[in-house]
C-alpha cells in the first residue's frame, strides 16, 4: 500500500511474509507476497483466492492519507530515516566554526558536506547534512532536519524543524516545517511554513506565505477528489505547490494555497487559494501558461542542472495540461 511509510516493525514482519500471505489493517490492505499465477488472478477477477489475510492489530502505521499528512509526519519520519542511514556509520567531523547548542541529540555530516559558522541545535530532533550540502555562513538550525545531496542552505537562514530540503535545492531566509522535492529553490528572503513545494519550482525574492488564519479558524485546502475546498482539521497549513511552478519577487500567499503544476505567478495582492495547472497571473486574474512557453521554462531550468527536458517529460506535462483544462474557467469564456 503506497500510503503506508515504512517503520522497523513493519518491515521485520514484511520480511517474514509467507507466500499468499496478506497483512490488513481495520480490513484495508497493506501488503501482500504472491507469486505469478496468483498475480494474475487477481488482475482478472480481482478475487483474493488462496491469499490468507492476517489483521495487524496493536501496529503503529504512518500513512500519507492527505497532503498535510507530509508535513506532520514529518518529524517521525525524519527520525526513522536518520536511524536508517547513520547506523553504524561515522559523521564527518563538524567544524570549529559551528556551534551546536541544546542538550543532546545528533548532528550527522555525510561525505563531502560543508558547513561554516553556523549554529545548531539538535536537541528537538537529528540534523543531517547530506553529500556535497552546504550550509553557509549564519544559518540557525533547529532539528529535525535533512538537507539532501548537493543541496545549499543559503547565508543567513533560519530554519526550524522538521524540514525536508531535497536534492539540489538552494533554500534562504525563515522555513518552518515544510519539504522541498528536488530541485526547487527559496534562494532569498521570505517565510515558508508548513508547506509542501514539488519539483522544479522557483519562489521569487521575499515570497513568504501565511500558516495561519487571523482568527485562528480551521484552513480549508483544495481537493481535487471532491472538487472543493475541504477542512482539514489543521490550525497550520500553508502553500501546497505542484512540479515546474514559479512565482516572481515579493508574492504573498494566503493560508492554505494550492497551486498546480506549471503555474507563474506574479503580481501585487494575494492571489486566490486554488491555483491550477498551467496558469499565468495573479491577484488580478490568469490567462493560460501555454505549453510551448512552459516547456521552453522548464527546458531551460532543467539545463541549468545539467538535467535533459525528455520527450517523456514533455508527454507527462501535455497530460497534466489536457486533464486540468477543467480548472482553467476563464478557457471556457474566450
Amino acid at each position: 500500500n503506497g500510503s503506508v511509510l515504512p517503520t522497523p516493525e513493519l518491515v521485520a514482519l514484511l520480511k517474514d511474509m509467507e507466500l499468499n500471505e496478506a497483512f490488513l489493517h481495520n480490513d484495508e490492505l497493506i501488503a501482500a507476497k504472491i507469486d505469478r499465477s496468483q498475480f494474475e488472478a487477481l488482475l482478472g477477477t480481482d478475487d483474493g483466492g488462496d491469499i490468507i489475510g492476517l489483521e495487524l492489530e496493536n501496529l503503529q502505521l504512518l500513512r500519507v492519507r492527505r497532503l498535510w499528512d507530509l508535513f506532520l509526519l514529518n518529524d517521525q519520519a525524519l527520525r526513522l530515516d536518520f536511524e536508517l542511514l547513520t547506523h553504524g556509520r561515522p559523521s564527518q567531523p563538524l567544524p570549529p566554526s559551528v556551534s551546536v547548542v541544546g542538550d543532546g541529540g545528533e548532528v550527522f555530516l555525510e561525505e563531502g558536506a560543508r558547513i561554516s559558522s553556523a549554529v545548531v541545535n539538535p536537541s528537538s530532533g537529528p540534523i543531517y547534512i547530506g553529500r556535497n550540502a552546504e550550509v553557509m555562513e549564519g544559518c540557525l538550525i533547529r532539528g529535525p532536519l535533512a538537507l539532501c545531496e548537493s543541496a545549499a542552505l543559503k547565508m543567513g537562514a533560519k530554519i526550524y524543524g522538521a524540514t525536508t530540503i531535497g536534492p539540489h535545492c538552494k533554500v534562504g531566509g525563515e522555513v518552518n516545517n515544510s519539504i522541498f522535492f528536488g530541485y526547487s529553490n527559496k534562494a532569498h528572503d521570505g517565510f515558508l511554513g508548513n508547506s509542501l513545494i514539488g519539483e522544479w519550482c522557483n519562489l521569487g525574492a521575499d515570497t513568504n506565505n501565511s500558516n495561519l488564519k487571523n482568527n485562528y479558524a480551521e484552513v480549508k485546502l483544495w481537493d481535487y477528489t471532491t472538487e472543493r475546498f475541504e477542512p482539514t482539521g489543521q490550525q497550520f497549513c500553508g502553500l501546497i505547490m505542484g512540479d515546474h511552478s514559479k512565482c516572481g519577487i515579493n508574492t504573498m500567499f494566503n493560508t492554505g494555497t494550492v497551486v498546480g503544476i506549471s503555474a507563474n505567478i506574479f503580481g501585487c495582492g494575494y492571489p486566490r487559494n486554488f491555483i491550477p495547472s498551467f496558469s499565468w497571473g495573479g491577484h488580478q486574474g490568469f490567462t493560460t501558461f501555454r505549453t510551448e512557453k512552459a516547456f521552453e521554462t522548464a527546458e531551460k531550468m532543467m539545463a541549468r542542472r545539467q538535467v535533459p527536458f525528455t520527450h517523456q517529460d514533455r508527454l507527462i506535462l501535455l497530460k497534466v495540461f489536457e486533464e486540468t483544462a477543467k480548472y482553467r474557467t476563464w478557457e471556457k469564456a474566450q
